[in-house]
């Protein structure tokens, strides 16, 4: 069993969107589409990985992303940047991502957004757009930012009232004033009369 301080609150949700230059469909885009399985099932194997938005068919190439069936929306979840970034940039993906252009339009905005989710919660496409645009709005910023410029997870570790809590003295000035010990009347001493 592992130690609770041992799991993350946050994992890394990734969005990377797309305008295929053909329908899926078109021949034109086999080379993109004979990829998919063997490029998603490496992600899947990859430390770090956590979650992927697929369908039916094992990817998410038919999921209504706009109005416009060409774009095409990937959605992932992963444990840290750097495990994202060790598969998109450091395993066999880097060949079909320097092929992107070949298969897909220029993006007007950026194309890539990442952000924080608590662990366990699966990002939406709506989230995905959303960040998108936050991303384009803003610039990178810890709600939405770009694998180049990221932002450090939230607290990892949130104290309870369970933890135990070393407190540091607070130094005084002048001399230390003992509490009461147990059984000993805690009401204030009465002033001393002036006069």
């Amino acid at each position: 069993m592992r130690d609770v301080d041992d799991q993350p609150l946050y994992e890394l949700a990734q969005t990377n969107i797309g305008r295929a230059r053909w329908r899926i469909e078109d021949l034109r885009m086999s080379g993109f589409v004979g990829r998919l399985a063997e490029i998603n099932e490496l992600a899947e194997r990859s430390p770090g990985f956590v979650w992927r938005l697929k369908d039916d068919s094992g990817n998410a190439t038919h999921l209504q992303v706009t109005s416009d069936p060409r774009v095409i929306i990937n959605l992932s979840v992963w444990r840290s940047v750097e495990e994202l970034k060790t598969f998109a940039y450091r395993s066999l993906h880097l060949e079909p991502f320097q092929l992107r252009r070949h298969w897909f339009e220029p993006w007007e905005g950026p194309h890539l957004a990442a952000w924080w989710v608590p662990a366990g919660r699966r990002p939406t496409i709506e989230d995905a757009l959303a960040r998108l645009d936050l991303l384009a709005r803003r610039g990178s910023t810890p709600e939405a930012f770009t694998i180049k410029q990221p932002f450090p997870p939230p607290a990892r570790r949130v104290a309870t009232a369970f933890d135990v809590v070393t407190v540091e003295p607070i130094p005084t000035e002048g001399p230390v004033i003992e509490g009461p010990t147990s059984g000993t009347d805690m009401s204030p001493d009465p002033l001393p009369a002036t006069g």
